[in-house]
């Protein structure tokens, strides 16, 4: 079977380097749908040496490794990148004029970023995800969570949002055509949250929020710009070298469709950009009610997550204290628990319910007030936004939906 990745940015390039080492498609088949530099060598070039994470060469085969770029024919649009033939269509970017159908592919890989509302006609004069669909492939994985323009809409039923080890149970090959992967941060909090909501369960959680210290990506600016017009966010355009940035995060939404009991908890996501190429962490914030005589402490929940790590490779324990570069290129992990930093209180919140608009009292009655046990769990997690973790995650997910393919 072939693959075909729509895109080369930053999940493009290493999705191609991914499947290049793992051999799982036969071939694969990267749409630009532009000229790139001087012809097919300086494409090589770009897919080779990567400023994060070395050469693909050493990454493949260590420090001796030769170049694993061969056989470039610019004519063809052709080279061999680790053995695997790879071809490189430069004419058109529009999903629905991508020659999937003349290439033979059947499953692409869409990870430009662009195209994410499955509710959008392939004809869309932007292009649309079901463009692929148009062009001859007969599965397209999102690099991204779905983001349906107009309101009201709801998700088409051939479409649906996994992460590999979570939800993917829930996709019908029968029935899907479209599949997000959701993104990086929302990944990552899935593994965070799965192991406590399997053990506790969602009646016990209360509230949740996050913040996800995350570095920089492709959108934002290297130097200060000026804002386009009806921009609300000037921070956007300042210069993520020098500044750390705050920003939005779709996680609390996307985390809603591959875990739905989250959907009865209170939960907040925030996103803080930081000057940093790649690695990033979550802090997650967990209010449980608890009982007073037997509080949770953190020896529990570093159990939970100790013995949730046991039985998958998506979640990793650890015991010895990271910092972020520790974490760039580790293999499939969606989330590096640092148990070393979880912490817990437990303590009586007072509620006068008074307050509460179910219970009514009668003129001049003495309203009581409850005393209710609340342990507050504080958990770090750290992922690779990209390759490590994110571009591992979803090739795993690609290589599911084709193993599934009739």
């Amino acid at each position: 079977m072939k693959l075909g990745i729509n895109g080369l940015g930053r999940i493009g390039k290493l999705s191609l380097w991914h499947h290049s080492s793992r051999k799982f498609f036969s071939e694969i088949v990267v749409n630009l749908g532009r000229q790139v530099g001087t012809g097919l060598e300086d494409i090589a070039s770009t897919i080779e040496k990567d400023s994060s994470y070395g050469r693909l060469g050493t990454w493949l085969h260590g420090h001796k490794a030769k170049r694993p770029i061969e056989n470039l024919n610019e004519a063809a649009g052709t080279m061999t990148v680790n053995g695997v033939p790879v071809t490189i269509l430069r004419e058109d970017r529009n999903p629905k004029d991508i020659k999937w159908q003349d290439n033979g592919v059947r499953i692409v890989a869409d990870t430009t970023g662009v195209f994410k509302d499955p509710t959008a006609d392939a004809d869309e004069s932007w292009g649309s995800v079901r463009g692929h669909l148009q062009a001859g492939a007969e599965k397209v994985l999102v690099s991204a969570p779905f983001k349906i323009k107009s309101k009201g809409i709801d998700m088409p039923e051939d479409a649906i949002t996994t992460v590999m080890g979570i939800n993917d149970d829930d996709y019908k090959p029968e029935q899907h055509s479209i599949v997000s992967a959701a993104s990086c941060t929302t990944t990552c909090l899935s593994y965070m949250i799965k192991p406590l909501m399997d053990h506790f369960g969602a009646d016990k959680m209360l509230s949740a929020s996050m913040v996800t210290v995350h570095a920089a990506t492709g959108s934002q600016k290297v130097l200060d710009s000026v804002p386009a017009a009806g921009a609300t966010d000037l921070r956007k355009n300042r210069s993520i070298l020098n500044n750390i940035i705050l920003t939005t995060t779709g996680a609390a939404k996307a985390l809603a469709l591959v875990i739905p009991e989250m959907r009865s908890i209170g939960f907040i996501a925030e996103s803080v950009r930081v000057p940093t190429a790649t690695g990033s962490l979550i802090v997650l914030v967990l209010n449980l009610q608890d009982d007073l005589k037997n509080p949770v402490k953190r020896d529990l929940i570093n159990s939970i997550y100790r013995d949730y790590a046991a039985n998958t490779s998506y979640l990793e324990y650890s015991t010895g204290q990271n910092v972020s570069l520790d974490i760039v290129g580790t293999p499939e992990a969606a989330a590096v628990i640092e148990s070393t930093e979880t912490h817990t209180r437990t303590a009586s919140i007072s509620v006068n319910l008074n307050h509460v608009e179910s219970c009514n009292f009668t003129p001049g009655q003495v309203p009581p007030v409850l005393e209710v046990p609340v342990t507050q769990a504080v958990i770090y997690g750290w992922y690779d936004n990209e390759l490590g973790s994110y571009t591992n995650m979803l090739g795993d997910l690609t290589v599911s939906v084709a193993e599934r393919m009739v």
